[in-house]
């Protein structure tokens, strides 16, 4: 299940894209739309707290580190009161990517056109055709993209039929929140950087890739999987997403075991250092990115601790 791990955030902005484009019917699931005012008023109001924060302090100084969630619902993409009194004490909202910032947009736009392709088998492209037709997308819609990107958003369009969409998620939220309110947005990381961890080194790996991607959509474990990891994200449940890599079914193999070093592991020291500059530069700072990276050995609040943070849990009050 390591698909779940591969998602860069320039994909929510592709995915929320073709879920307007998705169709309709009564196989389908409900499109996701811009809600009315009212709906929206009344999912601010009635608001509470998701995901996993953190306070991490030092110098005299706070910050936070916050596990988002990449695909969501409308009731749970506005955020609650104690994220939000978090953000509100911050003077920089930091993000994996920026996804409001034109540059951003324009050095995905140029990379995503540069990224290798490969031609895959067409039994490969028989049965991702079938996934794109049974998440109601059509498959024309993701077939200039390479075959990384098009296993990738499959498996976040999977989550459509539970309620899921990408079109809510929590990191686009953070970062229209952090503008409005006139903050100092940065990202973390570069489109460039994203793009590569997407990119397999060769053909052999790119096809087992999608191989290994399509069993999982086949069998219904991608739609399991990513519902799990919404209802732990949704409940807070510290406890169980700490032990992930026991229900994951993301660490079977050698090559799980790589994936997931080098979407975690090895990108997690490179987001402690830029989280650390940012406060050590008088900054206090709001750093969000995917709720992965705040849990296991190499962990961010982990990171950040052994730099010398006072790092605590912050439980949400029950509602």
């Amino acid at each position: 299940m390591r698909d779940t791990m591969r998602f860069g955030l320039f994909l929510l902005l592709i995915a929320a894209t073709l879920s307007g484009q998705a169709e309709t019917g009564a196989s389908c699931p409900p499109v996701a739309e811009k809600p009315p005012l009212e709906a929206m008023e009344a999912a601010r109001l009635n608001a509470r707290d998701h995901g996993f924060l953190w306070r991490v302090s030092k110098d005299g100084r706070t910050s936070y580190l916050y596990g988002t969630m990449h695909v969501g619902k409308l009731d749970w993409s506005f955020p609650g009161p104690a994220v939000m009194q978090a953000l509100s004490k911050a003077s920089t909202v930091a993000l994996e990517l920026d996804m409001l910032d034109a540059d951003i947009q324009n050095r995905l736009v140029m990379g995503m056109a540069n990224m290798r392709s490969v031609a895959l088998p067409d039994g490969l492209v028989k049965r991702l055709r079938q996934q794109a037709e049974s998440a109601c997308v059509p498959y024309a819609a993701i077939a200039a993209l390479s075959p990384e990107m098009q296993i990738d958003m499959l498996t976040l369009m999977v989550g459509r039929r539970e309620g899921l969409d990408a079109a809510y998620a929590t990191d686009a939220v953070l970062a229209g929140v952090g503008h409005r309110q006139k903050k100092n947005v940065v990202s973390l990381e570069t489109p460039e950087s994203q793009l590569q961890l997407l990119q397999m080194a060769d053909m052999q790996q790119t096809v087992a890739l999608v191989e290994d991607g399509l069993d999982e959509l086949e069998s219904g474990r991608s739609r399991a999987m990513l519902t799990r990891i919404a209802k732990v994200w949704a409940d807070s449940d510290y406890a169980d997403m700490a032990h992930f890599d026991e229900w994951c079914g993301c660490l079977d193999t050698e090559i799980e075991r790589e994936m997931m070093k080098r979407l975690l592991d090895d990108r997690n020291p490179g987001l402690a250092d830029r989280i650390d500059a940012l406060h050590k530069s008088g900054e206090q700072v709001f750093a969000a990115v995917g709720s992965l990276h705040m849990f296991g050995p190499a962990a961010l609040p982990t990171l950040l601790e052994k730099r010398g943070y006072r790092v605590e849990r912050i439980d949400f009050k029950p509602m």
